[in-house]
């Protein structure tokens, strides 16, 4: 991984502690952010694309964002969570694939319980995340964390580095795209994202006729470039509905759709629903 470290800009939305007995049950739950766990007691199982993981005390887990799973909780089961939020034109942890589980460290320990210090008013209401899953929610608390003293953001980011670099060093790359000029094709989409992107420009920067550029981009990703385009922006566009008060015109204009008709018709393929009717299902 040689992404450069000040393009990832990671924060806390929610820390704590829960003990659950058979009561940590919730279905088809997808979030615009990342789950990090370390469980202490008792097991509990995640349904990840089919997957079942089981969660045991002395291991970290990681679930990333938009990752559609279910809990499965038959008996007593206790864990620290850790919420993170991942600030940045499009997500960089998304390009890569990451495990499950690790084992932890006492360490691992000490740094979740220091993180329930720094965050004494983080910890979720209730584990349905209907309760916290949600626009007003998150807004909220996103805003909370980034006005925190400077000490306790430091302090607090440094924690979730540590916590990250686990994963991070066991991880692989989502794609492994051996052409260069893709490389730096998805380079460029990812730092524009926000903005409006021409296939053609693309093509002319990779030195290929649009035509010819669109099949090495399939070849080496398995999706066409508007394809990959169009995914990021939507993932984009439901960050900015659930964490911001944007309006859905706002949200399309910043992600360079003029048209906010089409924006909504991309977006619904994208999550079933219109941006108005996710984020009133948010609310």
């Amino acid at each position: 991984m040689h992404n450069s470290i000040d393009e990832l800009h990671i924060f806390t939305l929610n820390v704590g502690f829960a003990h659950h007995d058979a009561d940590w049950n919730w279905q088809n739950v997808r979030s615009p952010f990342a789950r990090l766990y370390y469980v202490t007691e008792g097991e509990a199982q995640v349904d990840i694309e089919g997957v079942i993981h089981t969660l045991t005390p002395g291991h970290l887990y990681f679930i990333p964002a938009f990752t559609k799973h279910t809990n499965i909780c038959k008996g007593i089961f206790a864990h620290y969570y850790l919420h993170l939020y991942e600030e940045a034109a499009t997500s960089m942890l998304d390009e890569w694939k990451f495990p499950v589980e690790l084992p932890a460290t006492s360490t691992d320990l000490h740094l979740f319980q220091r993180m329930c210090e720094l965050f004494p008013d983080c910890a979720l209401p209730a584990s349905n995340p209907t309760t916290y899953d949600n626009h007003q929610t998150l807004a909220q608390n996103l805003h909370s964390n980034l006005m925190r003293p400077l000490g306790e953001k430091m302090e607090s980011r440094g924690i979730v580095f540590l916590l990250m670099s686990r994963f991070v060093s066991a991880a692989t790359p989502k794609s492994l795209v051996k052409d260069d000029r893709i490389s730096n094709a998805i380079a460029y989409i990812r730092s524009n994202i926000s903005g409006r992107i021409e296939i053609s420009k693309l093509a002319d920067m990779a030195c290929m006729s649009k035509d010819h550029f669109t099949r090495m981009f399939r070849k080496e990703t398995g999706e066409t470039p508007n394809q990959y385009i169009i995914l990021r922006k939507m993932e984009k566009a439901e960050l900015l509905i659930v964490t911001t008060e944007m309006s859905v015109k706002s949200i399309a204009n910043a992600l360079g759709y003029d048209d906010s008709s089409y924006f909504n018709r991309l977006f619904r393929k994208q999550t079933g629903v219109t941006p108005q009717q996710y984020r009133e299902s948010q609310m």
